[in-house]
C-alpha cells in the first residue's frame, strides 16, 4: 500500500527547496523519467479508477498498476504493483493475481497510449527517528498530442513508520517555504489534458453511515468527505475558472464547520484548526458575494434597468470589485496558511476518535437540537425584520447541513423533508441577496458618487422584489413546520 503526500511547489521556489536543512540528511539522486499511460478507447480504466503506466528506467521498462483506495486532501493511500516488462507495451500476464483481477478480459486488446509524462525527479531518502521517507521533487510536463501541462511538485512517500512522519516533515519544509495544494495525481491531470475527463466543480457526495456505527467513526467519515470536496475544487478555483468552484469550496468549508459543531453533542471539544476554517470562510465570502451580484443579480435586472444612464459604468465597477475579491480568495487558498489548515485536518483524521455513542442516537440528538433552534428563531415569523429573518436563515442552513450529513441513515424517507428545508433556505437566501446587494452597492457609491442615483434605484428595485415574495416565504416556512422530520419515528396508527 502506497502512502504519500503531494504538494505543489512554484518553480521559483525550487532552489530554496533544494537547500532546505530538512534535506541535509539525504544524498540526492537525479533521473529523467518518461512514462506512458494506457487505457482503452472508451477509457474503461479511468472509469474503474485504475492507472496503468509504463515507465522507462534506464534501459528497462517498468509496468505499474495503481488502484484507487482512498484520498483526502493531500494524503493518498492506494494499492500499487510494479513489475519489469520487456518492451514498451503492457503485459498484464506478468502482474500479480490481485492486479490482473482488476482488468476485464475485453480490455486487453484495446489498450493504447492515452498521454505521457516527462520530468526530472530529484529524490532524497531520509532516515528519521520516526521512520523512513522518500522526498521527490518532480519538474517537467504532461503531454497529450500537442498539448502540454507543466509539472512542479513535491511528493513525500512513506517507506516505514507511521504516516505522522510525513506531516512532521512537511511542517519543517513549510516554515518559510510556500507550498500549494495539488491533490490531483499526474494521471488525473493527464486524463483532463487528453480530453477523457472534463474538469468540473465537485459537489458534496453522500457519506456512507450506519445507525449502530460508533459516532467517532461517523464523524471522521463526514470530515473526510468534506475535505475531499474542498481538495477537488481547489485547482479549478486557483485557475480562475467557473465561479462554481469557489461556491463549492465554500460549501465544503461550511460542511467542515458544521461537522465540527456536530461533535459537541458527543462532548468533543473543537479542534484547534476550527478557527482557521472561520478565517478561510471570511476570505472566500466577498468573492462569492460579488460573483452572485455580477453573474446572477445584475443579468436578471438588465431587462428592467439596463437602459438607465450609468449602467455600463456600474457593470465595470462591479467587475473590478469582483476580480479584486476573487484575487483575495485565491491568495488565501494558495497561502501556506491554507495548506497548513488542510494538513492539520488530515493529521487529525489519523487519530483515534473513540466516541462510542451510536451514530443513530447522535444524529437524532443533533437534529432535534437544531430544529428547536430553528423554531425558536422563527417564532412569529411574519413579524420578523430583516435581521431576525437572517438569523432564521442561518438556523435553517445549520439544520440542513446536519440533515444532509445524516440523510444516508434514512434513505429515500429523508427526501421530502429535505426538499422543504431546501426551499426555505432558497427563499430566505433570495431575501438575503437583496440585503447583501445593498451592502455591495454602498461600497460602489463610496468609490464613485456618480453611481449614487443608479445604485439607489437598484436597491429599491431589489427590496420591492423581496417584499413581493413575502407571501411565498411565509408559505414555505409553514410547509416546513407542518412536515414530520425524517429522523423521527412515524406515529403509530391505533386500530
Amino acid at each position: 500500500m502506497e502512502i504519500e503526500l503531494k504538494l505543489a511547489l512554484a518553480p521559483e521556489q525550487v532552489a530554496r527547496f533544494r537547500r532546505h536543512p530538512a534535506l541535509a540528511g539525504g544524498k540526492p539522486s537525479r533521473r529523467q523519467l518518461y512514462s506512458i499511460y494506457f487505457d482503452t478507447p472508451d477509457f474503461d480504466l479511468l472509469k474503474s479508477r485504475i492507472a496503468l503506466r509504463l515507465r522507462r528506467v534506464g534501459y528497462h521498462w517498468v509496468q505499474t498498476v495503481k488502484a484507487e483506495a482512498g484520498t483526502t486532501g493531500t494524503l493518498s493511500a492506494r494499492p500499487e504493483w510494479e513489475v519489469r516488462v520487456s518492451g514498451n507495451r503492457p503485459d498484464l500476464d506478468v502482474l500479480p493475481e490481485a492486479a490482473r483481477a482488476l482488468f476485464k478480459e475485453g480490455w486487453r486488446q484495446g489498450l493504447a497510449p492515452a498521454f505521457s509524462t516527462r520530468f526530472q525527479r530529484t529524490a532524497w531518502h531520509l532516515v528519521l527517528p520516526e521512520g523512513e521517507v522518500e522526498v521527490a521533487l518532480d519538474q517537467g510536463e504532461i503531454e497529450a498530442g500537442t498539448d502540454r501541462l507543466p509539472i512542479s511538485e513535491v511528493e513525500l512517500e512513506l517507506k516505514s513508520g507511521a504516516p505522522e512522519v510525513l506531516f512532521d516533515l512537511v511542517e519543517a519544509f513549510s516554515d518559510g517555504l510556500p507550498f500549494g495544494l495539488e491533490v490531483r495525481s499526474k494521471a488525473l491531470r493527464g486524463y483532463v489534458l487528453c480530453g477523457a475527463l472534463k474538469a468540473r466543480p465537485a459537489k458534496a457526495g453522500p457519506v456512507a453511515l450506519r445507525t449502530e456505527m460508533p459516532a467517532g467513526l461517523a464523524w471522521q467519515a463526514m470530515i473526510r468527505a468534506a475535505l475531499g470536496q474542498f481538495a477537488d475544487n481547489a485547482a479549478g478555483c486557483m485557475a480562475g475558472e467557473d465561479p462554481e468552484y469557489l461556491h463549492q469550496l465554500r460549501v465544503a468549508v461550511r460542511r467542515l464547520r458544521s461537522t465540527v459543531s456536530l461533535a459537541r453533542r458527543m462532548g468533543v471539544p473543537d479542534p484547534a484548526w476550527a478557527a482557521e476554517l472561520k478565517w478561510l470562510m471570511g476570505e472566500f465570502g466577498p468573492a462569492r458575494d460579488w460573483d452572485v451580484f455580477h453573474t446572477e443579480t445584475l443579468p436578471r435586472l438588465t431587462h428592467a434597468l439596463g437602459g438607465q444612464d450609468g449602467w455600463p459604468t456600474l457593470l465595470e465597477a462591479v467587475a473590478r470589485r469582483r476580480e479584486a475579491a476573487n484575487r483575495r480568495a485565491r491568495r488565501a487558498l494558495g497561502s501556506n496558511r491554507a495548506v497548513r489548515l488542510v494538513l492539520a485536518i488530515e493529521r487529525d483524521l489519523l487519530r483515534d476518535h473513540p466516541e462510542a455513542m451510536p451514530t443513530g442516537e447522535w444524529a437524532a440528538a443533533v437534529l432535534d437540537m437544531r430544529l428547536r433552534k430553528l423554531r425558536r428563531a422563527g417564532k412569529g415569523f411574519e413579524r420578523l425584520d430583516a435581521a431576525a429573518r437572517h438569523r432564521v436563515r442561518i438556523a435553517a442552513k445549520r439544520l440542513r447541513y446536519g440533515a444532509d450529513a445524516f440523510q444516508g441513515l434514512h434513505g429515500d424517507r429523508a427526501a421530502p423533508y429535505q426538499t422543504r428545508l431546501a426551499k426555505l433556505q432558497d427563499a430566505l437566501g433570495a431575501a438575503n441577496d437583496a440585503v447583501m446587494a445593498a451592502h455591495l452597492l454602498a461600497e460602489l457609491r463610496a468609490d464613485d458618487p456618480s453611481l449614487d442615483w443608479l445604485a439607489g434605484l437598484l436597491e429599491g428595485y431589489l427590496r420591492g422584489e423581496a417584499r413581493a415574495r413575502e407571501r411565498e416565504v411565509s408559505r414555505v416556512w409553514r410547509d416546513l413546520l407542518d412536515a414530520r422530520p425524517f429522523w423521527k419515528p412515524a406515529r403509530r396508527v391505533r386500530g
